[in-house]
C-alpha cells in the first residue's frame, strides 16, 4: 500500500527533514570509506543497521510522529549518488557560496575550525549517467522496514536527491548541455523513486538548487534567470515522478545548510510560485533561521493551493541553541493562522547530519531541539483546539 502524507485536524504533527547525528563508529568508518583508507565493509553495515534502529527509536520517544532512517549510510544527501549511479569521476573545480566570499575572513575562519563550507567542487559527470548498482538502496529499505516494524511510528519518508541538486553538486562535463544532463538525471533517479514508495514510504526529495543554487553557483545570473532555470529544474522533476502520486511525496527546499551571512540568499517570495508547480504535496521549507523566519507572511499573499500541505522548520539546524517550546508554537501558530491547522505539520530547517562528519549542532543537542519541537507542538496543538478563530503568534 502507498503511503501517503497524514493530517489531522486534531493536532499538530511533527517531522523534520531527513538526516540525523550519526554515531561516532559509524563517522569513522563513513570517513575512512570516503578517503579511500582501510574499513570493513561487514562493519561498516552492522553499524548502519544500528544506527537507523536507535534514531527511528529516539525519534519516536523524542515526539516526532513522521520519521526518517537519518540517512545513516550516506555520505551525504546529494553525493551519495556517485556510488549508485555511473558516469562519475574526476573533479570539477567549481564555487564557493558567494555570501562567505562577500565576508571573505569569516569563510577562512569556517575553514579553519572545520566548519561548513559550501563548494560544488568535486566529483563530475565525465560519462553516461545510468543506474549502477541497486544494493545500496535495498539494504537501506531493509534496515529503514525493521526499524520502523519495531517502534510503529504515525509515518516514515526517505530522503532522496533531486535531478537539480545533483546537476548542481556533480556538475557536467560530458553531456552537450544541462538540459540534456537534468533529462539523464532524471531517468536515472526514477527508479530510486518509486523503490522508496513502493516499500511504503514517503518520498523526500531534497532539492537545495530551487533556492541555495542561487548563491552557490548562478551569484552571477539576475533573478529573473534563476527562476527560469528553477522553473526548467521542477519540470524535470515532474517527469520524473510522473508515476508516483502527489500525497506520496514532500519536497524540501533550502538555501544551504551552513551558518553564514546567507544575505543573498533569493526571497521565498520570488520562488514561491515555481516551488509549488512541483508534484509533491508537502512543502518542507526553512521557517526559523533568522533569513528565513518572516517569510510565513508570503503566503498571506500567495494562496496555498488546495492541494498543498506546509512542513515549516520551526527549529533551527545550524546553532546549538535549544528553542523553547513557547517560541516553537508561535512558529506554528503563525502558518496555522494563515494556511489552515489541517495543512502544517511542523519540521526543522534542514538536516541534522547533512555531511557525514561531525555536525553543525552537538548530537545531544539536536536530539533536545527535536523533543522541543515536539513540545511546542503540543502546545500549539492545545491552542488552536481551545481558541476559536486568529491564534496569537
Amino acid at each position: 500500500m502507498t503511503a501517503v502524507m497524514p493530517r489531522s485536524t486534531d493536532r499538530i504533527l511533527t517531522t523534520h527533514v531527513g538526516s540525523l547525528p550519526r554515531p561516532e563508529r559509524l563517522l569513522a568508518l563513513l570517513v575512512a570509506k570516503a578517503e579511500g583508507q582501510a574499513y570493513e565493509e561487514e562493519t561498516l553495515q552492522s553499524e548502519v543497521r544500528e544506527a537507523v534502529q536507535d534514531a527511528v527509536a529516539r525519534q519516536v520517544n523524542a515526539g516526532i510522529d513522521i520519521v526518517s532512517d537519518g540517512e545513516m549510510s550516506k555520505p551525504s544527501y546529494s553525493t551519495y549518488v556517485t556510488e549508485r549511479l555511473s558516469g562519475f569521476g574526476g573533479r570539477a573545480k567549481g564555487h564557493r557560496a558567494q555570501d562567505l566570499l562577500d565576508y571573505i575572513d569569516y569563510a577562512r575562519r569556517l575553514v579553519e575550525i572545520g566548519g561548513v563550507v559550501p563548494s560544488n567542487s568535486g566529483p563530475c559527470c565525465e560519462a553516461p549517467v545510468r543506474l549502477k548498482d541497486a544494493k545500496p538502496l535495498r539494504t537501506d529499505l531493509a534496515n529503514f522496514q525493521s526499524a520502523v516494524s519495531r517502534e510503529k511510528p504515525v509515518a516514515a519518508f526517505m530522503n532522496a536527491a533531486s535531478p537539480g541538486v545533483v546537476s548542481l553538486f556533480q556538475r557536467n562535463q560530458y553531456y552537450p548541455s544541462e538540459d540534456a544532463y537534468l533529462e539523464a538525471l532524471a531517468d536515472a533517479l526514477r527508479a530510486e523513486y518509486e523503490a522508496i514508495v513502493d516499500a511504503g514510504f514517503i518520498l523526500q526529495i531534497d532539492s537545495p538548487d530551487l533556492a541555495m543554487g542561487r548563491h552557490l553557483a548562478h551569484a552571477d545570473k539576475d533573478e529573473q534567470r534563476f527562476v527560469e532555470l528553477a522553473a526548467r529544474q521542477v519540470e524535470v522533476l515532474n517527469a520524473a515522478t510522473a508515476n508516483i502520486p502527489p500525497e506520496a511525496m514532500r519536497l524540501h527546499i533550502c538555501w544551504g545548510n551552513y551558518e553564514g551571512p546567507h544575505h543573498l540568499d533569493i526571497p521565498l517570495e520570488a520562488i514561491i510560485e515555481v516551488v509549488l508547480r512541483a508534484r509533491p504535496a508537502a512543502i518542507s521549507l526553512e521557517a526559523a533561521n533568522p533569513r528565513h523566519a518572516h517569510e510565513w507572511t508570503v503566503f498571506e499573499r500567495v494562496p496555498l493551493p488546495d492541494d498543498k500541505i506546509l512542513l515549516p522548520g520551526v527549529i533551527d539546524s545550524t546553532s546549538n541553541y535549544i528553542e523553547h517550546p513557547e517560541v516553537v508554537a508561535q512558529r506554528i501558530l503563525r502558518y496555522a493562522n494563515v494556511v489552515g491547522r489541517e495543512r502544517v505539520i511542523a519540521s526543522s530547517d534542514c538536516g541534522f547530519g547533512t555531511f557525514s562528519r561531525y555536525p553543525t549542532v552537538f548530537p545531544a543537542i539536536a536530539w533536545a531541539k527535536l523533543a522541543a519541537l515536539a513540545q511546542g507542538a503540543e502546545l500549539a496543538s492545545r491552542r488552536l483546539s481551545t481558541r476559536p478563530g486568529r491564534q496569537d503568534g
